[in-house]
């Protein structure tokens, strides 16, 4: 039997390399893409252990060109868009980037997969910061109110999916993921953040870590749980969307308070409130409810938000942690 081969547009980033290492586990034949593949180091392969079994090409998915030539070349059974301007707060200083990283290069993988007739199947990875704020857990059928340019962003390449899905019948289908965490997260990103500030803390480093709003709330998972929801969705029989989240929502401050109680520490003696953090606009709350792909996926968030917190100062502190879900 022919080992089905897989093309994830983003492999380098914490997603792309955690779903690296599923598919290469599952026997596929795994490309990977990077603006540069020459002078990529692809880090989070060589941490996922994955590096020699990805096969990586150049590619920006803003360049029509590039996206055509990957595709024709690897005619994957199965294409994952993870690649794109990934910080919301990144976003408000470079909208046009993060518009053109996310809503263009979505267009431009459909209209490659349309244009080659290629039989693919289609993951594009969207964003529960489309929905905005919501009063309770928001679903598939829940109203986007993007807060942000990322969220407009997302929620463009969204409705193109849901639209050339419906127009040429592709199978193409957007997984809304809410926030989901690992060790691979850059430390721009704000969790990241303050576990490397705590543990350095708790090393003696005397710092004290400056943070905006810590009463929004969110909802946290472990990233390699949520990989293999996206696989899950490109074995159904029909495209379908759906919303990947653990149903619990947490405010920042709870997350601080975790990471700081892990390396022995009160939190409140090492953190301060910085103004000048705040977005022009946020998010307050956001918790989702993955009821449709516990039903029809076999999918549910197993990993608190406690061992996530764990497990990413494990790693900061040099210990190995699972690059699979269990």
């Amino acid at each position: 039997m022919i080992a089905k081969s897989a093309l994830i547009f983003g492999v380098s980033g914490q997603d792309g390399a955690l779903l690296a290492r599923l598919l290469a586990d599952k026997g596929y034949r795994v490309h990977g893409t990077s603006r540069d593949a020459q002078l990529s180091s692809f880090g989070n392969l060589d941490v996922v252990g994955v590096r020699d079994r990805v096969q990586v090409h150049s590619a920006a998915t803003t360049d029509f060109r590039s996206v055509a030539q990957v595709l024709s070349e690897v005619q994957p059974d199965e294409t994952y868009l993870l690649a794109g301007q990934s910080s919301v707060g990144l976003s408000f200083g470079q909208p046009v980037e993060t518009l053109e990283s996310i809503a263009l290069g979505a267009l431009n993988v459909l209209e490659a997969i349309r244009f080659l007739k290629l039989g693919t199947r289609l993951y594009h990875a969207g964003s529960s910061e489309c929905f905005g704020d919501v009063g309770e857990a928001a679903n598939e059928r829940t109203a986007f109110r993007p807060r942000s340019p990322y969220a407009v962003a997302k929620a463009s390449a969204h409705w193109m999916v849901a639209n050339y899905r419906d127009a040429y019948g592709l199978y193409a289908c957007t997984g809304i993921l809410f926030n989901h965490e690992s060790p691979l997260r850059p430390t721009r990103f704000v969790t990241r953040k303050i576990i490397a500030a705590a543990v350095r803390i708790a090393g003696g480093s005397g710092e004290r870590l400056q943070l905006g709003n810590l009463d929004i709330e969110r909802d946290w998972g472990w990233a390699p749980e949520y990989v293999d929801a996206m696989w899950r969705m490109l074995q159904q029989r029909e495209p379908n969307d759906y919303v990947i989240a653990t149903g619990r929502m947490h405010a920042l401050s709870n997350f601080v308070a975790m990471a700081f109680d892990v390396v022995g520490l009160d939190w409140q003696q090492h953190v301060d409130f910085d103004p000048q953090l705040r977005r022009p606009s946020d998010i307050a709350h956001s918790v989702g409810d993955a009821s449709k792909a516990e039903h029809e996926l076999g999918w549910k968030a197993s990993t608190t938000l406690e061992q996530v917190v764990a497990r990413m100062v494990a790693a900061e502190q040099g210990e190995s942690w699972p690059v699979v879900a269990s």
